[in-house]
């Protein structure tokens, strides 16, 4: 099984997408050797339905690992909504994979923020371990095959117009 790790965000080539390798380490994101598929996984969200990773097949994601205690995450969460209220339409879907908290403290908190975008629940932190997701927040960007062109370590805000020009890139694919 592949596992992603911290020490996987070293130079390797982008995905067979228009996106180049440069254009990556331009805004801060590392990226994937090409071909490297995502690993899928079943979370509950916070309506307690299952959800799969590969639900989102098709479609563009930016899968976050997260927690509410952290400022960081707290940072860039009002730009990933604005992210997702821009692109949802032309298929980006944003997946936050909520690290080891309990349902309550994650629905007060997305209540307080405003988020409409996919929060699933790791209540075990097997997926964030599985995902190397040891600092928070991590983000991976996952193209419409299921494979993972780039990742990041660290808060981005997500809907300035480099993201949202290189979503649209990658959305336009």
């Amino acid at each position: 099984m592949f596992i992603l790790s911290a020490l996987t965000l070293l130079t390797f080539a982008a995905s067979a997408t228009t996106v180049t390798t440069d254009e990556l380490l331009s805004i801060g994101l590392q990226p994937f050797k090409e071909g490297t598929e995502i690993v899928d996984f079943e979370l509950q969200d916070l309506t307690g339905a299952a959800r799969r990773l590969s639900d989102f097949r098709g479609k563009v994601v930016l899968l976050n690992f997260w927690a509410t205690w952290c400022g960081p995450c707290r940072f860039e969460m009002p730009s990933m909504e604005k992210l997702y209220q821009r692109l949802n339409a032309k298929g980006l879907e944003i997946v936050a994979v909520n690290l080891q908290e309990d349902r309550s403290s994650v629905q007060r908190f997305v209540d307080e923020y405003g988020l409409s975008f996919h929060i699933l629940l790791d209540t075990t932190g097997r997926i964030g371990a599985t995902y190397g997701a040891r600092s928070i927040p991590t983000t991976y960007i996952v193209d419409r095959e299921g494979f993972v062109i780039a990742g990041t370590i660290g808060t981005r805000e997500w809907d300035t117009e480099e993201y949202i020009r290189f979503f649209e890139k990658l959305l336009a694919d």
